[in-house]
């Protein structure tokens, strides 16, 4: 059955169901979703949790044992499933059906599943995950750029801050979508604000007062051509505990800029039509620093650095071999104009 996000924490008052799935691909709201499950079956006495992770060589058979096994620590478990390429194969799809037949009594399945497309959706066991009566199907959405704003207000007032309307602005200007960005600008304004109150005088100081390394800041190195200073900071972020998801989304978006600018300009735009154009709009302090990255390569050339952030992101999530570091080293040289020949590792 379908749960609404919103309505997650009301029912995780009551019984818990027998399965929860939660489907989505933004990171933020996934895992708080998935906190909320577990700290609620701790509270109902689900003290004892396994955990694993599914690739492509897992033993399907695990899960039946830890269904059928008697804890000799708890009366009631929870189990983990994560499926971060979302296909379990056959084997895998076989075990849910089965496990959504009989759920064994006193067990609580949370599985995290990416967002599912179309062709997956109409597969046997993705349907019986959303129409069982022992499953609540969370679908996790993205926050739309529309309701970027409306999502910091309520973030801001459960932190117990209010904010102007133009610090509301410039908080969602700063993060631009990234809502764990954005989680982590608010917690760093719960220590600037005064008596809760935030303006955007603070909202400025708060960014005045980032970490020497800042992933805005990589950015803008490697779009101005600054490929030593890009590594100095990239690895900056990664000795202060930036995760390669975040910095990876911050390099993609800008990607995803350059080469539909890139794009709309060989197709006879005008460089400042495409500017306005774009979605976001590229702000006018900002547009010299783009059309200076845009000299180093042509549309194709930015499409096929695209291809290399997708690469990173598989190796992130261990669907392909290789360092995603070194990718986002590479990937960021590129971007600042280095000529280099190697594929990343």
């Amino acid at each position: 059955m379908k749960l609404n996000p919103a309505q997650l924490s009301k029912h995780l008052q009551g019984n818990l169901a027998p399965v929860y799935v939660l489907s989505g691909d933004e990171h933020l709201l996934c895992q708080e979703a998935a906190d909320s499950i577990r700290g609620a079956a701790r509270s109902q006495g689900f003290s004892e949790r396994e955990v694993f992770d599914v690739d492509k060589s897992f033993d399907w058979g695990l899960l039946y044992q830890a269904a059928a096994s008697l804890s000799l620590f708890a009366d009631k478990r929870l189990i983990e499933l994560r499926i971060s390429s979302g296909k379990p194969g056959d084997k895998g799809a076989s075990a849910l059906l089965d496990y959504l037949a009989r759920p064994p009594e006193d067990t609580v399945l949370l599985l995290s599943l990416p967002k599912l497309d179309g062709s997956t959706q109409k597969t046997k066991w993705a349907k019986a995950l959303i129409d069982s009566p022992h499953s609540q199907f969370v679908q996790i959405w993205p926050v739309e750029s529309g309701q970027l704003p409306q999502w910091i207000r309520q973030r801001l007032a459960q932190a117990g801050l209010a904010a102007s309307p133009e610090a509301i602005e410039l908080i969602a200007a700063r993060v631009e979508g990234n809502l764990l960005a954005a989680a982590q600008e608010i917690e760093k304004l719960k220590l600037l604000a005064e008596n809760g109150q935030i303006d955007a005088t603070t909202v400025q100081a708060a960014v005045a007062d980032s970490a020497r390394f800042d992933v805005f800041g990589l950015i803008d190195a490697a779009l101005n051509g600054e490929a030593a200073h890009s590594q100095r900071m990239l690895e900056g972020l990664r000795g202060e505990g930036v995760e390669s998801p975040v910095i990876l989304w911050a390099l993609a978006r800008e990607l995803r800029l350059l080469a539909s600018i890139a794009q709309q300009v060989n197709s006879g735009l005008p460089l400042d039509k495409a500017f306005s154009q774009a979605r976001p709009p590229v702000w006018d302090k900002r547009r010299p620093l783009i059309s200076k990255a845009l000299q180093r390569h042509s549309a194709s050339g930015w499409n096929r650095l695209l291809q290399d952030a997708q690469r990173i992101d598989a190796q992130i999530k261990g669907q392909a071999a290789g360092d995603p570091w070194n990718g986002l080293s590479r990937l960021a040289l590129l971007m600042a104009g280095q000529r280099l020949s190697l594929p990343a590792e």
